[in-house]
């Protein structure tokens, strides 16, 4: 088994050093798209539950959360 110089050692470290920095860069990345996407659904589910709302209490829909089903 070979020694290792400490230079060896050090230019190791640097370079783990190195591709860890981008490891965590392309994580963040990733990250940072996953929290927009989040943030659109979110909008999305938003918009839909106002949609439903606004159909349920539409009278003429004939879908209001007052009437009962025609099994009933």
């Amino acid at each position: 088994m070979t020694k290792q110089s400490l230079e060896d050692k050090l230019i190791d470290l640097e370079t783990k050093l190195a591709f860890q920095d981008d490891t965590i860069d392309q994580l963040n990345q990733v990250l940072i798209k996953q929290q927009q996407q989040i943030d659109q659904l979110i909008d999305q589910v938003t918009l839909l539950k106002q949609a439903i709302a606004a159909i349920m209490n539409d009278p003429g829909s004939g879908m209001s959360g007052q009437e009962k089903p025609p099994h009933y």
